[in-house]
């Protein structure tokens, strides 16, 4: 979706594929590719058929990046991983504030798509911007974000390789002009991978049926696991269904995992909102999507406002609400408190549950508040509610971000259009996976 570079301002996750020889890991009933990362800690910041499952330990702080090779001879490339989005793309040409690109000159593999390929004139009917026909007759790509950013460039096919799994014939973006709102995020990277449902996804020329991940709410480790899953001691799954409109409507995204939010608690308090308040209108605008991409939630404004205003009334004596005006947390966040350095969590503060049809996500403790980097008031730190009005954002939906997916085992499953849920402790899943915190 059209989120994704604007979430790079948002925070995402962090995490880089050391390229090694595969092992192995039983399951049930298949064996794992496992592909074991390492952190790259980012600078603060301020505001065919399918595989045998491939599995990625990962840790997340900025922006979730893959360092896969792709080309002949290979490129390593550093790329950010976004379920929100579809296209995959490599920054194609150098300039001064990139310091990795994709050279596809360098590659006997790499192929520009024709505007007359049948890749060109139907496979991009989902793209935000219809493809178009350059002067070279090749099949040219403009990508828009939210945030103003933008890149363009052609379509063309390339080997990517998974592991050491060669995947010929991928198609991606080689992107070579744009305008970025955020260059210093885009400087640590090469590209994006897009991992939504629409056939140019990353996940979709690949042929997995679903993919998982777990984030834990400790140490910001996890792992990312591609295909066919079973394992004795993960509970069962509580499955929402993806809302799937097949009319084509101005502000819905199709191929977007969009599920229905049906209400919200706060603490055992329903907030008095319509069904229709949860519910796309006739323009497709008020979907409710799952985004890896995105640090934080977002609701739209009536929503995001009764949320707001409960959560302050039953945190009254519990901490200071920040009174200032002029003071918005990454353009979208306004309810923000004065901690003092006495306090050392927020396990007494309501928690918020997210109720969708079949499943619910809840919220609570430390993940209810995030401290604003860098901000005190005196000798009180700034923390602010995660979640926010995504009407601030200019977007016409409701997002939920990775932060409140902490231990939560989330799993989307193409092949039967739901999403996945079940709480666990994402840290000892890992360890089951054979994951240490250093691998």
């Amino acid at each position: 979706m059209n989120l994704t570079l604007l979430l790079q301002l948002i925070t995402i996750f962090t995490f880089l594929i050391r390229l090694s020889p595969p092992c192995s890991s039983s399951s049930p009933s298949t064996k794992t590719l496992i592909l074991p990362l390492k952190l790259q800690a980012p600078p603060p910041q301020s505001g065919s058929a399918p595989n045998p499952s491939s599995k990625l330990s990962f840790r997340h702080n900025v922006t979730l990046t893959v360092s896969l090779t792709i080309g002949s001879p290979p490129q390593t490339v550093t790329m950010v991983l976004d379920t929100g989005s579809e296209l995959s793309w490599l920054h194609c040409k150098k300039s001064p504030n990139l310091n990795s690109v994709f050279d596809p000159l360098a590659s006997s593999s790499y192929s520009p798509v024709p505007c007359s390929s049948p890749i060109c004139r139907t496979r991009t009917r989902d793209l935000p911007i219809p493809a178009s026909c350059d002067t070279k007759k090749l099949c040219h790509a403009t990508l828009s974000y939210a945030d103003a950013s933008s890149i363009e460039g052609n379509l063309a096919s390339e080997i990517f390789y998974m592991g050491s799994s060669p995947r010929p014939g991928t198609i991606f973006g080689c992107m070579d002009s744009g305008f970025s709102s955020n260059t210093e995020e885009d400087s640590k990277t090469t590209g994006l991978i897009g991992m939504n449902r629409g056939s140019l996804s990353f996940v979709s020329q690949m042929g997995f049926p679903k993919f998982s991940y777990c984030i834990s709410g400790r140490d910001s480790s996890g792992f990312l696991l591609l295909g066919e899953t079973s394992f004795a001691w993960l509970g069962p799954l509580n499955y929402t269904p993806l809302v799937q409109i097949t009319d084509p409507l101005p502000y819905f995204d199709r191929v977007a995992y969009t599920v229905q939010l049906e209400g919200i608690r706060v603490s055992n308090k329903v907030l008095p909102l319509p069904k229709s308040a949860f519910v796309p209108d006739h323009t497709g605008a008020g979907q409710t999507m799952v985004d890896s991409g995105t640090q934080f939630t977002f609701l739209l404004g009536p929503v995001y406002t009764a949320l707001r205003n409960e959560f302050a009334q039953q945190t009254k004596g519990l901490a200071t609400v920040l009174n200032d005006p002029n003071f918005v947390f990454q353009g979208a966040m306004d309810l923000c408190y004065r901690i003092p350095p006495t306090r050392r969590s927020f396990t007494d503060f309501p928690g918020v549950t997210l109720v969708f049809q079949g499943a619910e996500m809840s919220v609570s403790g430390d993940t209810l508040l995030y401290r604003v980097p860098g901000m005190r008031k005196g000798s009180d730190s700034v923390y602010c509610f995660t979640f926010g009005n995504s009407d601030l954002l200019g977007v016409e939906a409701s997002v939920i971000g990775h932060h409140h997916q902490h231990n939560v085992w989330m799993e989307f499953d193409l092949a039967k259009s739901r999403v996945g849920l079940a709480e666990v402790r994402c840290d000892l899943a890992s360890q089951r996976l054979g994951l240490g915190p250093n691998r």
